[in-house]
Parts: C-alpha cells; sequence; structure tokens
C-alpha cells in the first residue's frame, strides 16, 4: 500500500461523540483494511494542551498534520491517525495514534479518558505518554489511568483462577512505555552526580513501603508502569522558543528553535523508529493493517455494549476472522500451482505428485497465517476443500484426457470407417483386411503421445460401438467357414474380456494410489501442525516467562514494596541466594519451597519488615502458583493433544 499517496493527512479514526459514545470512522478503517504490511504504532497520550500532536507530526515527517491550535482549548478530539511508510523498517507502515488531551474541562463524559487511555493502550506497540514540567507526584497523580486499567481491561474470558488478578499477564501483550517531559528546566542531578533521562525516570519509579493507605496510593500508578509495561523509557525537552513564538510552532523554521530541544527531538525520533516495535497482540500475533482494523472495530463495539475489552475474545474473533482468510489464501495457493500442471496427464501419479507438493505448499501458507485454531476447525475445513479440489482436478485430467483421445480416434479411424460404407470389405477375405487395417490403425493411435490416462478405455469404448459393424464383416466373408467365424468370434470375445480384465486392474490400482495419496495428505497435515503446535508452545512458554519475570524484577527492585519475600535457602557452610530468573526456575523453586520444611527457610528482610511480608505472602505465593498450575495445565494440555484426522 502506498501509504503516503492514501494518507496525506490525519483523519479521525475513534470519535467521542456528544452523547458519550465512541463511534469508529469507516473511512479511516477502509484505509487500515488495505494495509497488508505489519504496523508499528506509536500512540501518544497525556494532559490536553501539552504538545503531543507536534511530537507525533515530528515523526510523521511533517510540520503539519495533527492539529497543534494555539489556546487554551483541546483541539484534538478522539483518537486520529496517520499511516506514514515506516522510515527505517522495510515493508512496515508506522501508524501514528494521535489521543484526545487527558483531563479536557469541555469533554462530555469524563469516562472517556479512561476508554481513551484503554484503547490506546490496547492499540499501540509504543505508548508515548507526554506532560509538562517534571514528573512529580502531580503527573503521577495524572497518570491514575494506569492503575485503572485494571477495571477496563481483561485478559480472560472466564473467570480467574482463584480470585487471582489476571493483569499480571498484561505484560506480554502491552505496549513499550516512552515518558516525554516537555519544557523541562531543571538538571539531570541526583545526590549531586549527574544522571541519565532514563535514570531520572527511574527514580521517580521507585515505590515506597506500603505501611499505610497514603503509601498503597503513591505506588498505585508506579507499580502499574512498572508491571503492566515491558520496557520504560524517558525524554526530556527544553522549552523550544519564547512563549509568544509558541503561538506559531508548526509555522517556525528550525532556525527559530533552541538547537538543545532539536537535538533532543532528533533522538526521540530515533528511538521511536528504531525501537518501535512491530505491533503484535496476546499470543505474539503478528498485526498487520487489516487485523489493526479488526482489533479496533471489536474493542470500540465491546466498550459501546457495556462490557470490558477482553483479549481471549478478541483473539478469538480475529482468529476467526484471519484462519477464514487464511484457507482462502491457502486454496488460492494450491490453484495458481495446480494451474501449472499440463493436463492431461500420462498417469494418475504424475498427478497426485504435483498435487502433493501443491498441498504442502498450500498448508504452508495457511500455517503461516492461522492462529488459535482451535480443534483445528479450519486446518479440517482446508483439508476438505483440498480433497475437493483434488477430485475435481482427477475429473478434468480424465476428462480431458476422454475428449483428447476421442478426437484422435474419429481421426485416426476415419478411413477405417469410410472404408466400410464403400464396401471394400465386403468381398471374400474381407475380414481379414478389415482386421489387419484396424490394428494398424490402433498401432498408430497408440504411438500418439500425451493421449493421457482414458487412452486405452476410449479406444475400448470406440471399438465395443463398432462391435456390430465388425460382426457385419465377419459373417459376410464368404471365405471363412462357419468353423472359422466361430473361432474368430470367440477370439474377439476373449480379447474383449482380457481388455475389460485389464481395465479393472486399472481401477483398482487407482483407487489404491488414492487411498495411498490420503494418507499422505493426513501425514502431512499431522506434520506441519505438530511444527506449528510446537512453535506456539514455544511462544505460550515466552510469554509466560516475560510476564513472571517482570514480576519477579519488580520485587527484587522494590523488596520494600512486594508482598513477596526472597528466599534464602540453607546450603553447605552458609546461606545462599535462590535467585529466580526464569520459568524453569520458578518451577524448581515452588517444587523446592513445597516439600522442603518451613523453618528451613529464612527471609532477607530487615527485621521491621518481618510483618509486612508475612502479612502479604500467603497471597502474593498463591497467586504465582496459580499462574504456574495454570501454564503447567496450558502445557499438559498442548502436549497431550493428540492429532485429529484432517481428512
Amino acid at each position: 500500500m502506498a501509504t503516503k499517496e492514501i494518507m496525506p493527512d490525519p483523519i479521525c479514526l475513534i470519535e467521542n461523540l456528544s452523547n458519550g459514545q465512541l463511534a469508529v470512522n469507516p473511512k479511516a478503517l477502509a484505509i487500515l483494511s488495505g494495509i497488508s504490511q505489519r504496523v508499528v504504532v506509536v500512540t501518544i497520550v497525556g494532559p490536553y494542551r501539552t504538545g503531543k500532536s507536534y511530537l507525533m507530526n515530528q515523526l510523521a515527517g511533517q510540520k503539519k498534520g495533527f492539529s497543534l491550535g494555539s489556546t487554551v482549548q483541546a483541539h484534538t478530539k478522539g483518537i486520529w491517525m496517520w499511516c506514514v511508510p515506516h522510515p527505517t523498517k522495510k515493508d512496515h507502515t508506522l501508524v501514528l495514534l494521535d489521543t484526545e488531551g487527558l483531563g479536557d474541562v469541555e469533554k462530555g463524559n469524563p469516562k472517556n479518558d479512561s476508554w481513551n487511555f484503554a484503547l490506546a493502550v490496547l492499540l499501540s506497540s509504543t505508548l508515548v505518554y507526554n506532560s509538562m514540567g517534571t514528573i512529580n507526584q502531580q503527573a503521577m497523580d495524572q497518570l491514575h489511568y494506569v492503575s485503572e486499567l485494571t477495571k477496563h481491561i481483561r485478559t480472560r474470558a472466564g473467570p480467574s483462577l482463584d480470585g487471582v488478578d489476571d493483569s499480571a499477564e498484561f505484560v506480554s501483550f502491552f505496549p513499550d512505555f516512552v515518558w516525554t517531559v516537555r519544557d523541562f528546566t531543571l538538571e539531570l542531578n541526583l545526590d549531586g552526580h549527574p544522571i541519565t533521562e532514563d535514570e531520572y525516570l527511574e527514580n521517580a519509579l521507585q515505590l515506597k513501603r506500603e505501611t499505610d493507605e497514603e503509601a498503597k496510593l503513591f505506588n498505585l500508578p508506579r507499580r502499574g508502569i512498572r508491571q503492566f509495561f515491558p520496557t520504560h523509557k524517558c525524554f526530556v525537552f527544553v522549552p523550544p522558543t519564547n512563549w509568544k513564538k509558541l503561538k506559531k510552532l508548526e509555522e517556525l523554521q528550525e532556525s527559530d528553535l533552541e538547537t538543545e530541544f532539536l537535538e533532543q527531538e532528533e533522538r526521540f525520533c530515533s528511538y521511536i523508529f528504531q525501537y518501535a516495535k512491530t505491533k503484535t497482540t496476546q499470543g505474539d500475533i503478528v498485526i498487520n493493517g487489516t487485523r489493526l482494523e479488526s482489533l479496533v472495530v471489536t474493542y470500540v463495539e465491546t466498550i459501546s455494549s457495556g462490557g470490558l475489552p477482553c483479549m481471549e475474545n478478541v483473539v478469538l474473533v480475529l482468529a476467526e476472522i484471519e484462519n477464514s482468510a487464511a484457507v482462502k489464501k491457502a486454496l488460492a495457493c494450491y490453484e495458481k500451482l495446480m494451474s501449472q500442471l499440463r493436463f492431461p496427464t500420462n498417469t494418475l501419479q504424475e498427478l497426485l505428485d504435483f498435487h502433493a507438493v501443491s498441498e504442502s505448499k498450500a498448508l504452508e501458507v495457511f500455517m503461516e497465517s492461522c492462529f488459535k485454531d482451535e480443534g483445528q476447525k479450519f486446518q479440517k475445513e482446508l483439508g476438505n476443500q483440498l480433497l475437493e479440489r483434488m477430485n475435481d482436478f482427477c475429473k478434468k485430467n480424465e476428462k480431458m484426457s476422454t475428449d483428447h483421445s476421442w478426437v484422435l480416434i474419429q481421426k485416426i479411424f476415419q478411413p477405417l470407417e469410410e472404408a466400410v460404407m464403400k464396401g471394400t470389405f465386403s468381398k471374400p477375405g474381407g475380414y481379414t483386411l478389415f482386421l489387419q487395417m484396424k490394428q494398424k490403425l490402433k498401432k498408430k493411435y497408440n504411438q500418439e503421445p500425451d493421449k493421457g490416462l482414458q487412452a486405452e478405455e476410449t479406444l475400448l469404448k470406440y471399438l465395443r460401438s463398432k462391435e456390430d459393424m465388425e460382426e457385419a464383416i465377419l459373417q459376410t466373408d464368404k471365405l471363412l467357414s462357419e468353423k472359422d467365424k466361430e473361432m474368430a468370434v470367440e477370439k474377439a470375445k476373449s480379447k474383449t474380456a482380457e481388455q475389460e480384465a485389464k481395465l479393472l486392474q486399472k481401477v483398482r490400482e487407482k483407487n489404491q494410489q488414492m487411498l495411498e495419496q490420503k494418507e499422505k495428505s493426513y501425514q502431512e497435515h499431522v506434520r506441519q501442525l505438530t511444527r506449528k503446535m510446537e512453535e506456539e508452545w514455544q511462544h505460550m512458554l515466552a510469554e509466560q516467562e516475560k510476564a513472571i519475570s517482570l514480576k519477579l524484577k519488580v520485587n527484587i527492585d522494590h523488596p520494600q514494596s512486594s508482598n513477596w519475600p526472597f528466599f534464602l535457602f540453607p546450603v553447605e557452610g552458609g546461606l545462599s541466594w535462590f535467585v529466580v530468573r526464569d520459568l524453569g526456575a520458578i518451577l524448581q523453586c515452588f517444587t523446592y519451597a513445597l516439600v522442603i520444611s518451613a523453618s528451613q527457610i529464612l527471609f532477607s528482610f530487615p527485621q521491621e519488615q518481618t510483618k509486612l511480608v508475612q502479612e502479604g505472602l500467603h497471597n502474593e505465593s498463591k497467586q504465582i502458583q496459580v499462574q504456574i498450575h495454570c501454564l503447567q495445565s496450558n502445557c499438559r494440555s498442548s502436549s497431550s493433544k493428540s492429532s485429529c484426522i484432517i481428512i
């Protein structure tokens, strides 16, 4: 798709209606549906009138595009979209989403802020939060939308296992988090030492020990950012120019802007272009424009109907659409490959071998696009469709062979029929002459190439149709005695029976070949399905490990705010840290912890934190164990799935 030509300007993607409802713009959806490339979705959120639109215009490589405005009135309403070619990633489209400012006093429905923020998170692969001044408590308070995400997004459709909050799985599909701080005038210095922008953000996200309700509220947005978003990045920007010129920022030349601001802007854009990832959703499903369209529609319809966007349901809806399209794509691939076969083939095996290669390629196309094919519903459908098409090609092959053979027969045996009409064989010894000419023409017919697998059967049918004519010539031949005629008749019958037996054997061979091909098709389906399941298994493990590792990292980095203690296990010569870093270690850790005596476990916390730790230990350990139990169940379920019969 030539996005530069189709989208010279941004377009409203999701509109906030006056009645408080959300509506999707069909024109924007049509644009997304035409993008077959993978998409990198960068969404910017933040308080209104903080310069969000300006940054997005820079990412688009344009001075103008998203409306900037120059008053205290917010300009961007709803969520606006601009699709442009990705400047550094080949075969990718950069989708820029500019959102309505949070906290707009003119907003009709304050709940729209929460939904806009939730949609920004769900749709993007990189989320940019834009604020002014510094990252202080006020800025954190404005980010209460992060802590509210658990109220607006669900991971699973069914109830949580044992009451465990499924928000722990957010990290597996949430975007990377970038905080941009505008009009930053402070020195990046902490305790007398220079720090980086990322260290500045890291310090702002430090958690407190939760000894009272105030500390819990303090930690709420910070823990949300740490636990929900896989990576965190910070950029600070000095004021671009004096406040009078800011009114016409989009009209200013680079020479009118502060050099430091331009350098910061360049670093920000370069980072986004290089590190903003391709959009994926739960299950590591890669999103293109068409899939993004489905996500937008599904999310907005769910919200408008009063429901909560559920990743599991969204993936299933997306799977229905995509898997159906994958079947069509695979069938188109099969048809294209089979069209290269020259008909008619001389043998059935030639066609079946070509079919096998084409089917394998079609299956590869299907497997590349399909996901969440529960019960192999769509693979079965594809298998049935391929079987039907193979049978159709077999019929086509036979018909073309029959038609071609019949044309040859009419041409080659025409002299014989003309001789009969002229009475050439109506004389003594005529029957012998007839047989000689017939044999000569049969030989000529058999020498004709590329007649196909129906050549013999078609010839036999033709000769059967002329049996009465041959019988008449035999009976009128005065040179032959009655005994000779009887012997000739018996010989003809014997020859016919021999040919029919030969044809019957070919029918049996054909049926056997078809059965063998069906078995080969089944085995190919199983082989490719097994490989697909192994890939999905690896993705599932990676997602679970990613989610649990991040949770562990938060607890390790901030033990004073965590309900989960570190374990110190007795080893020879003293105590040793049992540091859990991956899924396998987690499973081993809990297996070990459950079988050893509780008296053997010592906690690494200071004495004054022991009570806090003990209070949260049970719940936190329970949550982690249930997550692991869920993962183990999924693993066993995947491992025990027997390959179903596809065809």
